[in-house]
């Protein structure tokens, strides 16, 4: 089968949709050639998940896509808050149950950039432009009819559904980002685990010219509508004219889809908001199911799992699309590695190792942090409760590897703490320090994609032993000194001590993965620091 593809591609991306394009940049940004394969005809039309929290800006601020993220969306930037009401006409029925995202301003302690509010429709294109530019050849309505796989690579046939044109495929990896229903998951028979589904909801954009006159200044990211008979939840699209109305769907009762009709979703949107008269122009309807569920492996082989296709969460907090971008990131760099050699191909095996764990702590916060919102529609089970847990900033931010592509974890770690803490222990996201690089100001986090990279103290010998491995490896190991000695290549700004942000002595180092995780970490001076950063940086990677 390998010698009769027409393409080949170092690795195939099934599914287009924010994980999938998301995933095409992330290995475009590695230099690694890919093929996408989407099976609609372009990106999202409905205005579906929204809420990129900060990590994951981090994520694209290093991928060079911030910027045109934030253009995108702009139109929500001054939304704020998720508003609980029995009716938006009546102030004194208005309950916040977040005001403010950031109200103390604590998150800049911890990152160099913050959250965004961008609507998928918006977000995508963003993405797809991109990766498009670079190594990634996108090509919408085109679907993966079949694939096999073998020791060496994949055989894909993927149909243009425009043309009914079939090609056969040949890759080394196979992504698969093909949402919850995925096909390729089904293929490979990996079962799921979780408490399967929790709600489902029918998604209804419309259109109102009046609906800013009775919200008034009002902004937020989403209204929970409470009124007895007609809840739902509210979103604005443009703090205009275009609106998103969740209503509660109980197919578990016998009812339909074909029973939300226009003239019902009309009634409902102005019973919700308390306006008998309000205009309403029904624009398009979209059911989702939200659940939560867990694949048990994430890969078979070759290929592999990634956002939906890997995990379920309820919707609450936007850990779904997050955690699916962050899978994504998680797994380029590693490819990428195995593709230039640099490692071995036991590194990918790491990906499930970290990633699975995360998506299981993440999806348990998800649903109680539904139950905690009283999300319309959902009804949590008596057996959950134990109180609000890990805050959204901890969840997003503060969750580690303790086990994978790491030397010296803390096993005892638990996924996500309670409370964030950034100190450059192995396996956590490296800390965000403010610094000074040939006269500009650069975050810690902004040296992370590409390479690993070592950062010790101005004046000890890491710096050149890191230089010695990588050629003892022939892997890209930047190093850097920080302080203000001659030798520095990094000037903290602020008066920070680049040692107490990192947890450690003056004497010590620690080497950060492309993906801005700490690998390992020397907490002082060793006998030896070539070795010792040679046998670290060979395990990670899986070196024989």
């Amino acid at each position: 089968m390998e010698d009769k593809a027409d393409v080949r591609v170092p690795v195939l991306v099934v599914g287009g949709s924010l994980v999938g394009l998301s995933t095409s940049l992330f290995l475009s940004r590695h230099g690694v050639r890919h093929l996408l394969v989407e099976k609609h005809s372009g990106t999202s039309l409905h205005p579906r998940g929204r809420g990129i929290n900060a990590r994951t800006m981090e994520l694209f601020r290093t991928a060079g896509a911030e910027h045109a993220i934030r253009r995108a969306a702009s139109v929500l930037e001054g939304n704020q808050g998720i508003l609980q009401a029995t009716s938006l006409i009546d102030s004194e029925q208005h309950n916040w149950l977040i005001k403010e995202i950031d109200p103390s301003g604590q998150l800049s302690r911890f990152s160099p950039t913050g959250w965004c509010l961008c609507s998928q429709n918006n977000i995508e294109p963003v993405l797809a432009a991109q990766s498009g530019a670079m190594c990634g050849d996108i090509r919408f309505s085109t679907e993966l009819m079949n694939f096999d796989q073998d020791e060496t690579g994949v055989t894909a046939v993927v149909k243009d559904r425009e043309t009914g044109e079939h090609t056969t495929v040949r890759a080394d990896f196979l992504i698969a980002a093909d949402g919850p229903r995925s096909p390729v998951r089904e293929q490979l028979r990996i079962p799921q685990t979780g408490n399967g589904e929790l709600f489902h909801n029918v998604s209804v954009t419309f259109r109102s010219r009046r609906l800013p006159e009775v919200l008034g200044d009002l902004r937020f990211i989403v209204c929970y509508l409470m009124r007895p008979g007609a809840d739902g939840a509210l979103l604005p699209v443009d703090n205009g004219t275009q609106w998103v109305f969740h209503a509660p769907w109980h197919p578990e009762d016998g009812e339909t889809l074909e029973d939300f009709t226009d003239e019902r979703c009309v009634e409902q949107i102005r019973a919700a908001i308390g306006v008998p008269d309000l205009d309403v122009v029904i624009g398009g309807k979209a059911p989702w199911h939200a659940a939560e569920r867990v694949a048990e492996q994430y890969s078979v082989g070759r290929v592999f799992l990634a956002g939906d296709a890997a995990h379920e969460m309820s919707p609450t907090g936007a850990f779904g699309s997050n955690t699916g971008i962050q899978d994504a990131h998680n797994l380029a760099w590693k490819i990428a590695a195995v593709l230039d050699g640099s490692a071995g191909m036991e590194l990918l095996d790491t990906y499930e190792a970290e990633r699975l764990p995360v998506a299981i702590a993440t999806s348990e916060r998800a649903s109680a942090r539904s139950a905690e919102h009283s999300h319309p529609g959902y009804a949590p089970p008596p057996t959950m409760g134990g109180g609000p847990g890990s805050g959204v900033l901890t969840t997003a931010m503060g969750y580690c590897y303790p086990r994978g592509a790491v030397v010296g974890g803390d096993l005892g770690r638990p996924i996500i703490p309670e409370k964030l803490r950034l100190k450059g222990d192995t396996g956590t996201r490296a800390p965000h320090m403010w610094l000074s690089h040939s006269g500009e100001r650069v975050s810690s986090l902004d040296l992370y994609e590409r390479s690993f990279v070592l950062l010790s103290g101005s004046g000890t010998p890491w710096r050149a032993a890191a230089e010695q491995v990588a050629g003892d490896l022939s892997v890209r190991l930047d190093a850097y000194a920080i302080g203000s000695g001659p030798d520095a290549d990094l000037v903290p700004q602020g008066g920070a001590d680049w040692a107490e942000v990192h947890g450690m002595s003056a004497e010590g180092a620690v080497l950060v993965r492309p993906d801005g995780f700490v690998a390992w970490r020397s907490e002082g001076a060793v006998p030896d620091p070539r070795a010792a950063l040679r046998g670290a940086l060979s395990t990670v990677l899986r070196r024989a």
